[in-house]
């Protein structure tokens, strides 16, 4: 039988962090074995915001090393960046012909983001949901990775092909969001109340890199806020001692009751160390494959250039198939 085909995007902005790994890329790798998985580095996206384009360079590259390091593996996944292939552009162009305003001016983070930039409002930050549903439907994508927080953009991406198979036949899969439950949600270390994001790099207590050193760690989960309860549980109620009972769980493995009773009798500072302890040692691998993938350029360079020829004979024949039934030569 053929495997379910899953897409995943990731931007090149920021550091990648313990969020982005524990809520997606920790369960892409864990889920090469069961889906045709398409694993791209979505770079397009990133100009919707003024970039420093040396900078963006350098950092796709960067995410493209991190994320072989955290696992992904060439041989069973495809992975590419996403301006290598051109018809991801090309395709959005298509589908933003067929989109409500109205459908993209209710998009949570179109909102979000133009009220942290309110001088920094481009159209391409207003279309860009239809270049995310570009990147899903090239592929004809059966399901994609999506927090609770993404689940509106596969809603347009489902109502995109709904649409385009409507009016103009049977084109695109209507593709599913996987969710995933474990870690889909870690918390700022310094406002659990919030998301662990990439662009909270002002705020250097706010999220671990993949890359920071083991004293680096530790001294954010010192940083870490709690309560002052003093009570070690899983109580949603209480934001920030979830969140790192959260982080420690996804590394040891343990059930609830295991980890509650194994800090039963213990203060706040215990389970900071911990958590820390297992975060240093979970991602030890990762910073070590990193650290030596980086400096084979020509090595990533293969690998992406590979995963771009195989990406590219699917897009290729979904574009055109398209482009013809819109009546376009």
């Amino acid at each position: 039988m053929e495997k379910a085909r899953v897409f995943s995007g990731i931007q090149p902005t920021g550091n990648i962090h313990l969020g982005n790994y524990l809520g997606a890329v920790k369960n892409w790798v864990e889920s090469q074995d069961s889906y045709e998985n398409i694993f791209c580095v979505v770079n397009s996206h990133a100009i919707t915001l003024p970039q420093n384009p040396k900078i963006l360079k350098e950092k796709t590259y960067d995410l493209c090393a991190m994320l072989l390091a955290c696992g992904i593996d060439p041989k069973k996944s495809t992975l590419f960046i996403q301006s290598q292939i051109q018809e991801h552009t090309s395709l959005a162009w298509l589908l933003t012909c067929i989109t409500p305003m109205g459908d993209l001016s209710r998009m949570t983070q179109f909102k979000d983001k133009s009220q942290k930039n309110p001088k920094s409002i481009f159209a391409g930050l207003f279309n860009y949901p239809n270049l995310m549903s570009a990147d899903i439907l090239l592929y004809k994508s059966h399901f994609v990775p999506v927090g609770e927080d993404q689940k509106q953009h596969i809603e347009l991406a489902r109502d995109t092909a709904i649409r385009f198979n409507r009016d103009f036949g049977e084109t695109f899969v209507v593709p599913e969001p996987l969710i995933m439950k474990e870690g889909a949600r870690i918390m700022g270390l310094d406002d659990p109340t919030k998301k662990m994001s990439k662009s909270s790099s002002d705020k250097p207590n706010h999220a671990i890199s993949l890359i920071d050193t083991p004293d680096e760690i530790v001294k954010k989960i010192k940083k870490a806020t709690t309560d002052s309860e003093g009570v070690i549980a899983f109580d949603k109620e209480r934001a920030g001692v979830f969140n790192l009972l959260t982080i420690y769980q996804c590394f040891c493995k343990q059930d609830e009751v295991s980890i509650e009773a194994e800090f039963s009798t213990q203060g706040y500072g215990v389970l900071k160390e911990r958590v820390a302890e297992a975060i240093i040692e979970g991602l030890r691998p990762i910073r070590e494959a990193y650290s030596k993938l980086i400096l084979e350029q020509d090595y990533l360079h293969k690998i992406l250039d590979k995963g771009a020829q195989s990406a590219q004979k699917i897009a290729t024949t979904t574009y055109a198939e398209a482009k013809a039934k819109m009546g376009l030569i």
